[in-house]
């Protein structure tokens, strides 16, 4: 799976919470948010937008980051989900990374490990498709 075709595959099941993401999707789909936030964060310091206009503040993101921010939030979170049931896990892990900074940590080596061969709980092996 390419980076084009990952990002479509996200894209077309926006706020599809079950089935599998192969690593592959995943990650492409990360680096495509990094890469629009950061064109997002350059664009408002471009234009001097800022959501906080505070002289004490040396670092503010601006209102078109937080709009796309918003508009890549279920989407990531979908993708997320899926890439859980791939490791033959429950979307509700995704919770523990909003706990605390060892949760994103946990969260984040569940996304890294290869999926489960063969069918799971939670759908067919995306790598069979």
């Amino acid at each position: 799976m390419g980076f084009g075709q990952a990002v479509s595959s996200v894209f077309s099941k926006y706020a599809t919470f079950s089935g599998r993401a192969r690593r592959a999707e995943y990650w492409w789909f990360a680096l495509f948010t990094f890469l629009v936030l950061t064109i997002a964060l350059f664009v408002d310091n471009a234009l001097g937008l800022k959501v906080v206009d505070d002289p004490n503040i040396t670092f503010t993101v601006g209102w078109i980051y937080v709009v796309v921010a918003l508009l890549l939030a279920i989407p990531h979170i979908a993708v997320t989900v899926r890439r859980l049931h791939d490791t033959d896990r429950s979307g509700w892990w995704y919770l523990l990374a909003l706990v605390c900074g060892i949760g994103a940590i946990i969260v984040f080596v569940f996304c890294l490990i290869e999926g489960t061969s063969g069918p799971n709980k939670y759908g067919a092996d995306p790598k069979a498709a």
